[in-house]
Formats: C-alpha cells, structure tokens, sequence
C-alpha cells in the first residue's frame, strides 16, 4: 500500500468514525453500533471509498491485541482466585452449553459433525470488545452482570489456544497452507511437532522475558523520566509478543495477553495501562469500522431470510445458554438475562478461528462467508438488543408479592425514618442503640426481603404517602428523617411533610449540595449531604497518613466542617441565580481556605506555647518556686 493511499484510507476511516460514532451515540445505539454503520457506508460494497481494505483490517486488528493485553494487565491471580467460580466455572458452562447448542443446530441444518462441532465452538465466542464496551457504558461493569460477564469472556480468552489445536483434528478436507490462518509460513514445511515445540518455546520466552528482562528494561526506562519513551517501549512490547505469537502460528491477541499476565503484579501495571488505553479505543474503532467495511454485503443479499434466520438462531441460542449457565450457577433470573443478551453476539475471535478452521479444511469456503456474515451482523445487532433489553426491564413490573404488611405495633414513635438503605439503616441504629423508638419504612421490595431476613422489623409502604405517615404515628412523632435515594421524591415529601405535619422536625439526606438548596427552599430543618462526613473523615485519615497527628488531622477536619456548613448557609440566598452563585463560591471558597490556613496556624502557635511552658526542668537545675 502506497503511502498516498494509506494517508486516504486514514481520512476515510476518521472521518467516517467521527461523523457515524456521536450520532448513534445521540440516538441511543453505542458507539460500536457506530463504528459498524460507519465501516458499512465506505465499504466496498457501498460507497467503495477505502478499496481494498486488508491491510488497514490488519492495523485495525491491533486494536484487539492492545485489548486483550490490557485484560492480561487485569488477570492478577488474586482476581483470579477470587473469580475462580465465574471464571472456571460460568465460563465453562457457558462456552459448554453454548457450543452443544450451536452444534446441534448446525446438525439439524445438514452440517456434516465435525463441522458442526467447530462451528458451535467458535460461535461460543463473544465479543470481548463489545461487551466491555457496552457494560461500561450502561454503568453495569463493575456489577454482578459484569463480573459474570468478565469471568465469561476471561474463560473464552483462554479457551482459543486448545482451540487452535482441536480444530485441525476436525478437518474434513485437506488443510490450506498455514499462511491463510495468521499470515506466516515460517513454520508450515515443519512437522506438527517442531511447530507444537516452536510455540512452546514462543510461551516460555514470553513468560521469562517478561518476568527477567521486561521489569529491569521499565525500571532503567522509569528513571529517565521521559513519559513518551516509557509509551513507546509499552507499544513496542506488545507488538514484539504478537509478531512473536504471528510467527509461531499463534494468535497475537492471546500472546498479548499471556504478556499481560505475566507483567499483571508488577509495579509498572497502573502506569502501563494508563498509557496504551488511548491507543485501544482508537484501534478498536478502526477495528469496528473494517469489520463493518469487510461485511459481504452480496452474502447478504443472495440469502437474506438464511442469514437473519441463522443470526436471530444463534443470538437466542447463545442467551439461553448464558441464562441456563447463570442459574446452574445460583444467580439471579435477571441478572443472567441480562449477561445473555450482553454476550449474544459473536466475537472477533471468530474472524481469526474461521479464516484458521477454512485453510485447515474443517469448513468449505462459503460456509466461511456465510458465518463471517453472521458474526459481523450479529456484532451490529448487539447495541440494539441491550437496548430493547434495557427499555425492557425499566417498563417491567415487579410481579413479586409485596411483603407482609406488618402492624405498626411500636406503639408512639419519636422517629419515622423512610428509607432503610445504606444511609438510613446507619442512622436508625445509632438511634435505637439510644433506647429511641423509631418506625422505618421502604418501599423496595428487594430491599424488604433482604433486610427481614436480618431481622429488621421494617414496613413496606411508600413513604410519601400521607395517610402512610399518618398510620406510622406522624402525627404523635417528634421527627422525620427521609434516607431515600430518589432526590425528586424526597423533594415532594419534605413540602407535603411540612404542611401535613407542621410539628415534625424534618431531617433530609441530601444528594449532593443542589439537592440540598433544593431541600432547604421546599422547608426542610436539617439535612446531611450524603457524601460530606465520609468524605471528610477520609480526608483527615489521609491527613494523619501524610504525618500529621491524630489531634491535628481531627482539628483541621472540625474546622472545614464548621467553616463549610457556614458557608453553606451563608450562600443558599445566592443559590438560584447561577452566574452570582458560582462568582460567591469562587470568592468565599478563596476566603474561606485563607481563614482556614490562619486559624490552623494560630491553633498550632497556642499548642506550641503551651508544650514549652510545660517543658520539665533540666534535670540538675534547682527548681524555681
């Protein structure tokens, strides 16, 4: 590829990713979804602005190997040993489940059954890139669905390499040259067990040159200080192992990752990830958009209803497995709904593993077509499944019988606490350890059902309701404390509270410092923001960290407590004219530090005056009296 032409691809493929990706973005369809339109529109088989589009699929490609090398960095074996059962054992059932499905499908569709058996496992596979993506987009990575998602796609991760030696034995017709699998013939005139012992040795110089000659090269790199050197030895790591693996006739993105692993507990992990993750999203873009561009469209459109039949097949197929999976696993219902439809796409695994399966004659060439249609289709279709799935359960009721409608027998309360989550059950328990008679309610079901089993005498209603309220001893009650979550909710109990029940004392937990202007205009009398305290007494625990004493750190803590909450108050008349709100703030928080910094300096100036006047005599000298 000329230079001139590779500077067009460039510019095709940018600007095809910048005007596609924030508009299905806008719309609500991802980022990938994105990519793939983008990638279908200048693709040969549309506009044909890029050509031939190998040799940027190739480059896109690394976009995969710096993805799987950054899981590596991730596969410390404590994550390991504490994700074992998601890992080893979701992982397995599901790729298990999965494959038997997929095979006995294909067996129903007149596949010979070696064939069938290699197409149901490396349909298994999902889509690394994809779910990552779109967990962390949808605020659902760090969960259980994550976690089940993450132990699943780290178990396929590792299943490929005993794939690459299975599916030869599958073959039905003579084996292509071994260049079609991973673009490397060094190897293909050695017998099968020069090649096993080449990638053995492949496996050996990554694990020991990782662990011997990597971390000494980082540190001597490290103490140049020089942050575009220590970027470009990353990249130049990760591109050694994946020729190396390429060469060896082992997938990159797997050598990748094994150089992950071994560098996952050293000290340079945080700084290594910090500095390739820009060039993963890039290259997973660009990898997105020649998948879409490599979409054979004439595939497409010569079998239609056969290439949607099979997609939709696979797509079900796959999230029942990873349901049944999760449920053999003691999960939720929902939560292994969800991982299915996360993980019901086909991976880009599967790209690399049909080329390899084609020239190792397990599958004839169309039926490699037909499935790299499949999976790029499926890849497309996947941002618009966990959409509908998300709008799905956000409209679905909760068809669990309410709790057990317990009598407000706690005689007359001095406190109604409604909320009894994370906040409110804090609260609660300081108060009844002080012999004060308190009535929570909540209006979560889950949450019911958990905290009764603890032995919470806790009631099941929504607590804005007024004739609620009333029931639970309102009117005869000292105080209300509102713990919700829902900041809109709260908003509208304090106003109907402080008219229905003018004698309450109203406490509110607020979410953040608008929420609680927004609380003090609607008449609350106290409030807690819900983050401050915790914040602050980390603050001074990293005070004491840092050196300072306990009696200093706590000191300082009380002060910026004291000087906080009366700014606080001093600016809520400013709080709904934003540009005089923001211009105080500025001016009071620069008042307010100087404050600070002299009232510490004068405290510390009393201590120090007061530990020389008790400065015991120098031992020999006689004593004044």
């Amino acid at each position: 590829m000329s230079a001139d032409n590779l500077m067009i691809q460039a510019l095709v493929y940018l600007a095809a990713g910048v005007i596609s990706v924030p508009i299905a973005k806008r719309l609500g369809l991802g980022s990938v979804l994105g990519y793939l339109i983008a990638g279908v529109l200048v693709g040969p088989f549309l506009l044909d602005l890029v050509g031939d589009s190998e040799d940027v699929m190739r480059f896109a490609e690394f976009g995969v190997v710096i993805l799987l090398f950054l899981i590596g960095l991730e596969v410390r074996p404590a994550l390991l040993w504490r994700m074992r059962a998601a890992i080893f054992g979701l992982g397995a059932a599901q790729m298990g489940i999965t494959a038997a499905l997929v095979a006995a499908g294909g067996l129903a569709l007149g596949l010979d059954w070696r064939a069938a058996v290699a197409v149901g496992l490396i349909l298994a596979m999902s889509s690394t890139a994809i779910v990552l993506q779109s967990l962390e987009e949808r605020g659902l990575r760090q969960g259980p669905v994550g976690v089940m998602g993450f132990g699943v796609l780290l178990f396929q991760d590792l299943a490929v390499i005993p794939m690459f030696a299975l599916l030869p034995l599958l073959a039905i017709a003579p084996a292509a040259p071994v260049e079609a699998a991973h673009g490397g013939d060094m190897l293909g005139a050695f017998p099968q067990w020069v090649q096993a012992l080449a990638v053995l040795a492949a496996v050996g110089a990554v694990v020991g040159g990782g662990r011997y000659l990597v971390r000494p090269l980082f540190r001597f790199i490290a103490a140049a200080r020089l942050r575009e050197i220590f970027t470009a030895t990353a990249l130049l790591l990760v591109v050694a192992v994946a020729l190396l693996m390429e060469v060896v006739g082992v997938s990159p993105a797997l050598g990748a990752f094994l150089a992950g692993v071994v560098l996952a507990e050293s000290e340079f992990r945080r700084e290594l990830e910090t500095d390739i993750e820009p060039f993963r999203g890039l290259l997973l873009g660009l990898f997105f958009i020649t998948v879409g561009a490599g979409l054979d469209l004439a595939v497409v459109a010569a079998q239609p209803l056969v290439l949607i039949g099979i997609v939709a097949g696979v797509m079900v197929l796959k999230t029942a497995a990873m349901y049944a999976a999760g449920r053999l696993a003691r999960r939720g219902r929902l939560e292994a709904a969800s991982a299915g439809v996360a993980l019901a796409q086909v991976g880009e695994f599967a790209f690399v593993l049909l080329g390899f399966a084609g020239a190792a004659g397990v599958m004839e060439a169309p039926l490699v077509k037909l499935l790299t249609a499949v999976a790029a289709v499926s890849m497309a279709l996947t941002p618009l499944a966990t959409a509908a799935w998300d709008r799905f359960l956000q409209s679905r009721p909760d068809n669990r019988p309410e709790p057990e409608k317990l009598a407000f027998d706690e005689g007359d309360p001095d406190v109604i606490v409604a909320g009894f989550g994370r906040f409110g059950q804090v609260a609660t328990r300081l108060l009844m350890a002080n012999d004060v008679k308190v009535v929570t309610l909540d209006s979560s079901i889950e949450q019911i059902d958990v905290i009764r089993r603890f032995g919470w005498r806790t009631h099941y209603g929504d607590a804005s309701r007024l004739d609620l309220l009333r029931t639970a001893g309102a009117e005869k009650a000292k105080l209300l404390l509102i713990a919700i979550d829902d900041r809109d909710k709260a908003l509208d109990m304090v106003e109907a509270a402080r008219e229905a029940f003018p004698h309450l004392t109203i406490m509110a937990r607020a979410y953040d410092r608008r929420h609680a202007y927004d609380l003090l205009a609607k008449g609350v009398d106290d409030l807690e923001r819900e983050m401050f305290e915790g914040a602050l007494t980390f603050g001074r625990k990293a005070l004491v960290r840092l050196g300072f004493s306990d009696r200093r750190a706590t000191r300082a803590a009380l002060l910026f407590r004291n000087y906080d909450r009366d700014l606080f108050y001093k600016l809520a008349p400013a709080y709904a004219e934003e540009e005089k709100y923001i211009a105080a703030t500025r001016d009071n928080r620069e008042t307010m530090e100087t404050l600070l910094k002299a009232e510490m300096a004068r405290l510390d100036a009393e201590d120090e005056a007061g530990e020389a006047a008790q400065v015991p005599p120098v031992e020999g000298r006689k004593q004044e009296v």
